[in-house]
Order: structure tokens, then sequence, then C-alpha cells
């Protein structure tokens, strides 16, 4: 086991070292800072010793070298446009995110859970047959679209809901939360549906599939022969084992429901770590833009190396098999 975890740590180090070099590359082809930065009319002078000053003037091996020795240290740089720890401005905006995201993932589960156990159990049923035309609807649709659906709906016409902003908040353990006050609530509830839709779908998609493929089997006959009630055989005996894919799947999915909740932040003005990332692209926040990215990117590596420990820790057979 320990020869193992060694060599998915190695592996994940290697990931995230190739990684910052694509990242980059990929933030310094995409322009020149010193163009949104500076002042078109300021003299020649002042642009020079701008450039120096952010380092701007040194080849690109030169810079990556250098970010990749303050990376080693934890300096991720200061942001050109808040002159602030490019660290710390993401790790300022990520409790709206996470509260964002988790709000999707419980509305996902809330909802696709028993519509997908409904549709497996009913499969000829028209709410069934309703139920996975809208889950398709939920894959097809672009998420930016459905925001503005949402916002014209339930903000403009029946000006039920806001349109955008986080709403009143309370102050807890130092980190503000807004599903705690009416007010954050109604402000959370059109971007937590619409960054749910497409995990919803999902959802619903493997409760229905696993439900199908459990209900025959001789465990599930044998708790109906015993003429246990039909809540509890579902429940109790068919749940329990659809939802260990589930969970799985679930795990690696909240990390995409993080890191890609650029465009809902952005269309409802969430005070998130996407809203953030847009706008440092704007602005060409290169300190911004490259800790955005290196965060994702160690969060993806771990929660696949903790999938990867799991799955060796329950069946020995993964561990064997990557001896070989």
């Amino acid at each position: 086991m320990i020869a193992f975890l060694l060599q998915r740590l190695a592996g994940a180090v290697v990931v995230i070292f190739a990684m910052s070099l694509i990242v980059f590359a990929g933030v310094f082809a995409i322009g020149n800072p010193i163009d949104v930065l500076i002042n078109p009319a300021a003299d020649q002078v002042t642009r020079a010793e701008t450039i120096a000053r952010y380092g701007l003037d040194r080849p690109f091996w030169e810079q990556y070298g250098y970010f990749l020795g303050s990376l080693m240290r934890g300096d991720f740089g200061t942001s050109f446009v808040f002159n602030q720890p490019a660290l710390g401005l993401i790790l300022s905006k990520l409790p709206a995110t996470l509260e964002l995201a988790l709000a999707a993932m419980l509305i996902a589960i809330a909802l696709g859970i028993p519509l997908g156990a409904y549709a497996g159990l009913k499969p000829e049923a028209a709410m069934s047959r309703a139920i996975m035309a809208a889950s398709v609807l939920g894959f097809s649709l672009p998420t930016f679209w459905v925001g503005l659906m949402l916002i014209l709906l339930f903000s403009v016409e029946l000006g039920w809901l806001p349109s955008g902003g986080r709403g009143e908040t309370v102050l807890i353990g130092g980190i503000e939360w807004s599903f705690l006050t009416a007010d954050g609530l109604a402000h959370l509830l059109l971007p937590a549906f619409n960054l749910a839709l497409f995990k919803l779908s999902l959802i619903i998609r493997l409760t229905r599939a696993g439900m199908r493929e459990t209900w025959p089997a001789d465990f599930v006959k044998f708790a109906r022969a015993k003429g246990l009630p039909m809540r509890r055989v579902v429940l109790v005996h068919a749940m329990r084992n659809i939802l260990i894919p589930i969970v799985t799947v679930l795990g690696l999915e909240f990390g995409s429901v993080v890191a890609f909740a650029v465009v809902t932040e952005t269309i409802f003005s969430w005070p998130g770590m996407g809203k953030l990332v847009i706008d440092s692209i704007l602005t060409l926040d290169r300190p911004v833009m490259v800790t955005y990215l290196m965060l994702v990117v160690t969060m993806f590596v771990t929660i696949n190396l903790l999938v990867d420990l799991a799955y060796a820790a329950l069946d020995p057979r993964v561990r064997l098999g990557g001896q070989r």
C-alpha cells in the first residue's frame, strides 16, 4: 500500500508540474497586461519602468522559472489590478463559490435521485418519459442561455426572485454565508438551480440505469417475496446498492461544479472565484488567472488521488495491478 501511495503521489506531482507549464504558457499567450495597466498616453519612460517592475521584460522561460520558484515557496504573486496577494484574493472569494456549488449539488441530489428512481421503476409511464426527455434538455441546453431564461422568467416577468448579487449575508466563523437569510436564499436559488441543471440530468440517468439493473436482481426479488413494503424494498435494498456508484461520481463531479461555476457566477453577478477570474481575464491580471487555474488543477488531482487511494483500500486488486 505504501508503494502504491508513493507511486500515485509521484504521478500527482508530475501532473501538477506539467499543468503549471501549460497554464503559464496559456496565460502568457493571451496578451500583454501592460496594454491594459498603463494609460496609452503614458510616455516611454513610465511604460518601461512599469514593465520592468512587473518583470514583463524578461523572456518567457525566465518568467516561468521565477513563477515556479515562487510557487514552491507558496507565493502565487501579487494581483496587478488589486495590488493584493493573488492567493489571498482567490481564497476570499472561495466561500461564495463553495456555497453556490454545495447548493447546486444538494438540488441535483434532492431532485435527481427520486426522479431517476421513479423513471427506473416505471420506465413505460408517461411521467418517466417526460423525466428522461427533460434530462436530455438538461444535457443539451447551454448554461448561459438557461441562466438568461431563468432571469427573464422569474426576475423580469414574474418578479419572484432577484436577478443577481448575493443578497444579505451572515458572518459565521469569519466567513459570510447567504443561505442563512431569506434575502440571501432568494439570491441563491436561481444561480444554484442553473448550475445544478447538468448534474441533475446526470444523476437522473445514473439512478435510472442503476434501478433498472438492480430491480431484477435476486436479493430484490427475495425481499419482495417476503412481503416487505415496496417503500422498504426500494429505499433499503435497491437504493443502498445504487448509491455506491452515484456517490463516487458525485465526489468527482463536485470538483467540476466548483471549477466551472464561471459562467453561472458571471450571468448572476455572484461574487465568487469564477466572476473574479472573468474580470481578471478582461484586465489581463496574470497572477490571479494563474492562481485560479493552479488551484483548480490541484483540486482535481487531489480528488482523483483520494479516489484512487479509496479504491486501493477497498479492493487490493487495484494496488496489486499497479505493481505489475
